[in-house]
């Protein structure tokens, strides 16, 4: 049976979900300032800018979904709990970004196209200042907690604000030459657009393929099955590990050793040193949910096999 959530577990998806409300109330405020600005100053960069915060909002939304779903305790039909729900959360907010960046890619180019160009006014750069500062303050203090809680959603929403900064700074580069270049450079302010895009697009790719390996259960940092080997070969009873695999599903880990004792052994004793294992593995380790063990006799190969016979 696998293990129950823990108060450790359980306080840093709490965090993590604070830390998406709170991009979620920044984002608002930013489309619409964005939105208001790109329209009053006649910035095709600037409205293409709210419209990918607009969409950040939405993503966030779905990082807020995913944790939820995935704090959902085991279930009969789901014995292992909810945790894949938050590497699909990375997934849509990828797959989102990647469709934002060939949405804002059709629009630039077709304002490119336009001989009706104008160019942005002055005060828009103030406004994209402002904004580069807070995307990227957020973008910092999110990906901080996702690497804390090792959410890929969480980071995956991080980056997503950074994506932002990136578009906002191209913004300020395209509507500054606009501004200064005068006559003739009208269409810089859409090519930053353009620009942008492909900022976008490859965070999109670079995002979805971390949230694609941990669908597929890719082993998690060899730092983590180091760690855990290591607790578990200064057990009492434990001759070695002769095998370590660990998977990640959602904030917690499940883990799979086979554990090498005293070939003499009862079956008794056996059985207690995988308690004890388990245990200080656990204790040691507060985002492990569960420890699946398999006892082996310690020796070489050959002697397993004369040990079967």
């Amino acid at each position: 049976m696998t293990g129950q959530r823990n108060a450790h577990t359980d306080a840093l998806a709490s965090r993590a979900l604070k830390t998406t409300i709170i991009g979620v109330v920044v984002n608002a405020m930013l489309a619409v300032a964005k939105g208001v600005a790109g329209v009053l100053g006649h910035s095709y960069a600037l409205l293409a800018d709210a419209v990918e915060s607009t969409l950040d909002i939405v993503s966030s939304a779905v990082v807020w979904g995913g944790l939820r779903i995935a704090q959902v305790p085991p279930d009969e039909g789901h014995p292992y709990g909810h945790g894949k729900a938050e590497p699909l959360a990375a997934i849509v907010v990828s797959i989102t970004l990647l469709g934002v960046a060939i949405s804002l890619a059709v629009g630039s180019i077709r304002e490119i196209l336009s001989p009706e160009n104008r160019a942005p006014e002055t005060f828009t750069l103030l406004v994209l200042v402002a904004v580069v500062i807070i995307k990227e303050t957020l973008a910092r203090f999110v990906l901080g907690v996702g690497t804390e809680v090792e959410s890929t959603a969480v980071k995956t929403d991080a980056w997503h604000h950074r994506s932002d900064a990136l578009t906002s700074a191209a913004a300020f580069v395209g509507i500054g030459v606009a501004v200064l270049g005068g006559e003739g450079f009208e269409d810089a302010d859409d090519w930053a657009a353009l620009f942008a895009c492909l900022i976008i697009a490859y965070n999109g790719y670079r995002l979805l393929r971390p949230a694609l390996a941990e669908v597929m259960d890719a082993a998690p940092d060899t730092g983590v099955e180091r760690a855990i080997r290591e607790t578990a070969e200064r057990v009492e009873g434990v001759v070695t590990i002769e095998q370590c695999v660990v998977r990640k599903m959602g904030l917690e880990y499940f883990v799979d050793l086979h554990v090498e004792v005293d070939p003499n052994a009862t079956v008794y004793v056996g059985h207690a040193i995988a308690h004890r294992v388990k245990d200080t593995v656990r204790a040691a380790h507060p985002r492990v949910r569960d420890v699946m063990i398999h006892i082996e006799p310690a020796g070489t190969a050959d002697d397993r096999s004369v040990l079967m016979l």
